[in-house]
């Protein structure tokens, strides 16, 4: 790690990092169900789509694009996206985190790290979740709007997933200005797709990982932490 770092940075991914599971599929049923009830015949319907992804006939962006569309619609007002997030953010806080994961979160704090959250889950909802947690920043996929504001089912920019999140990392410190040498750069991640971000980590924390990242964890020397 940089011995003249000016910054302290610490980075963590989200779902089963900090929250036990993946948030995606339940932040779309609380929408459906609080705005569109109807929609919660399509279930089966994105079941069939996660079956072709599985099948890799679709991609993982792919794959949230057709979901999204199916259970809150092609488009949905800019008001009800932030109050489905706010309510789904009061669920994830009061009884979807790890423990764990919120007294490591609160030690950086105090050890004077900047707390970035990067996760391929959508901004537009992750946000919400950062804010109640004492985040400073979200670096998370975007979604496009339409000409009056309202959200979209569809991706702006990259899936913040694998490489690309290490490049969309690497643009949010350019746009504040910090230069990689002055910074010191922890990072958090349960899943070997984020092994770019923890290669190019100063330090390493492989959470509670799965077999393919626990493997390159121990190969690499990286840390493993169960919370």
């Amino acid at each position: 790690m940089p011995s003249n770092a000016t910054h302290r940075i610490a980075i963590y991914d989200m779902d089963k990092t900090i929250t036990v599971a993946p948030t995606w599929t339940g932040f779309l049923i609380g929408a459906a169900r609080a705005y569109a009830p109807w929609r919660l015949a399509l279930l089966p319907v994105a079941g069939l789509a996660v079956g072709a992804y599985g099948l890799k006939l679709l991609d993982r962006a792919r794959l949230k694009q057709v979901t999204q569309r199916l259970l809150i619609g092609g488009t949905m007002s800019s008001e009800d996206a932030a109050d489905a997030a706010a309510r789904f953010a009061d669920r994830i806080i009061a009884q979807g985190l790890f423990a764990g994961a919120r007294t490591r979160i609160e030690a950086d704090r105090a050890a004077g790290y900047r707390l970035v959250m990067a996760t391929a889950s959508y901004h537009f909802y992750v946000t919400a979740i950062a804010e109640r947690l004492g985040f400073d920043a979200v670096i998370a996929t975007g979604s496009r709007k339409t000409a009056d504001g309202r959200l979209r089912a569809l991706i702006d920019g990259e899936n913040c997933y694998g490489p690309a999140k290490l490049r969309m990392i690497k643009a949010w410190l350019a746009a504040q200005g910090i230069e990689r040498a002055d910074a010191e750069i922890r990072f958090y991640s349960d899943h070997v797709s984020d092994a770019p971000t923890l290669d190019w980590a100063d330090t390493a924390f492989a959470v509670h990982p799965h077999g393919p990242l626990r493997t390159l964890a121990t190969a690499r020397g990286w840390a493993i932490l169960d919370w």
